[in-house]
């Protein structure tokens, strides 16, 4: 599937907030935690527990949330298909659409119960 401008100024406009809950049911039906899943947005984004708070607070869109972010270095290494998309052939001009897509790939390999250490990724020395 391609990616759009236009799909990717939906999703830059969207309310982290509002979708945040989302993600936080979902690992919780699945026996995770929430402080699992802010260790998982830290290393992605760099915002530990209180700025992701504040974000959520000012109800920050997601392009504000991922323009504030400071993205982990290694974000590159995640890999595979988000809702049909393959996430390594997401064009860099969709910036905001291709993070999106990387923060939910490690959401959902949180939630089908994948190791920390495997989900914050390093690269092979």
């Amino acid at each position: 599937m391609k990616v759009t401008a236009e799909k990717n100024e939906k999703v830059a406009n969207m309310i982290f907030a509002s979708i945040y809950p989302h993600y936080l049911n979902r690992l919780v039906k699945n026996g995770r935690t929430k402080e699992e899943l802010n260790q998982v947005l830290e290393w992605f984004t760099g915002f530990d527990q209180d700025a992701l708070q504040a974000l959520i607070d000012e109800k920050a869109t997601f392009g504000t949330f991922f323009q504030k972010a400071n993205i982990n270095p290694n974000a590159h290494l995640i890999k595979g298909v988000v809702c049909g998309y393959r996430i390594e052939e997401i064009e860099d001009e969709f910036q905001v659409y291709k993070q999106c897509r990387r923060m939910e790939k490690l959401i959902d390999e949180l939630a089908k119960g994948r190791k920390m250490e495997k989900i914050m990724r390093e690269e092979k020395k």
